[in-house]
């Protein structure tokens, strides 16, 4: 059973790793013996997350086509091949209905969301088959698979990633490729904080939760794991929800 979860020889890139979800799956994939690219758009804090996890970092902003282009070729270069791809870069946006959108928010949060994991895909993928096999990663939301009358242009962009993982899934599959996606529900980072502080809302999400509490990045870096390993070899094109129940639930 132990071999199930080794990733050991396998190489790892991860964007948005330097906190939250990103770094905790980024430590996850090492510790399961992984080989992981830290990156984020900051080169300082890229830098200093890479030396501290004994990994190489590369800064990319992923609304750039080229940067995209070159954390691929680099990583992989560096890596000595890539195996593992974790498209997890992202940003909220504005909060407001869609009839007070602002539409420059709009198309900022869907290049950053939606629009570069479809491109780092198309760069990485390819790279990916000809080593007869890999795993990508799409990080998504619940969000985007519940209506919400505040979060407007970030939940369309997490349901396009779901997508994005199912069509994928379909190309790449008939080349040993399984591409999946995680919507993590809500999970206590440094990001949410605010909201961890604030107990009423805290009260009324809780108790829409049946676990009564909210989630942590590692619980949805266990699931990367999963998705990346030998335990996971015959998962393709799926969301796997990581909410303590907040979907299921009619909050009785």
């Amino acid at each position: 059973m132990s071999g199930l979860f080794d990733l050991s020889g396998k190489g790892a890139i991860v964007t948005g790793s330097t906190r939250g979800i990103g770094r905790a799956i980024a430590e996850a994939l090492i510790e399961a013996g992984a080989r992981v690219v830290i990156s984020s758009e900051d080169a300082a804090d890229t830098e200093r997350v890479a030396a501290e996890l004994g990994m190489p970092g590369i800064a990319c902003d992923v609304t750039d086509n080229a940067a995209l282009e070159r954390l691929v070729a680099e990583g992989e270069a560096t890596l000595g091949g890539l195996d593992i791809l974790v498209c997890n870069a992202g940003i909220t946006g504005r909060a407001g209905p869609f009839a007070e959108i602002d539409m420059d928010d709009y198309a900022q949060v869907m290049a950053i969301n939606l629009t570069a994991q479809v491109l780092l895909c198309n760069h990485a993928l390819p790279r990916m088959a000809a080593r007869r096999g890999g795993a990508a990663i799409l990080i998504s939301s619940l969000s985007g698979l519940r209506g919400n009358g505040r979060i407007n242009a970030y939940a369309l962009s997490k349901a396009g990633v779901a997508q994005l993982a199912r069509n994928l899934a379909v190309e790449w599959g008939p080349q040993a490729i399984r591409v999946n996606a995680i919507s993590p529900g809500f999970i206590a980072t440094e990001l949410s904080q605010p909201l961890l502080d604030n107990a009423e809302f805290m009260a009324r999400r809780m108790a829409m939760t049946p676990l009564r509490r909210p989630g942590t990045p590692a619980e949805v870096a266990g699931a990367a794991v999963f998705l990346a390993s030998p335990a996971g070899a015959f998962v393709n094109g799926h969301n796997l929800v990581i909410d303590g129940g907040t979907l299921i639930t009619d909050g009785s």
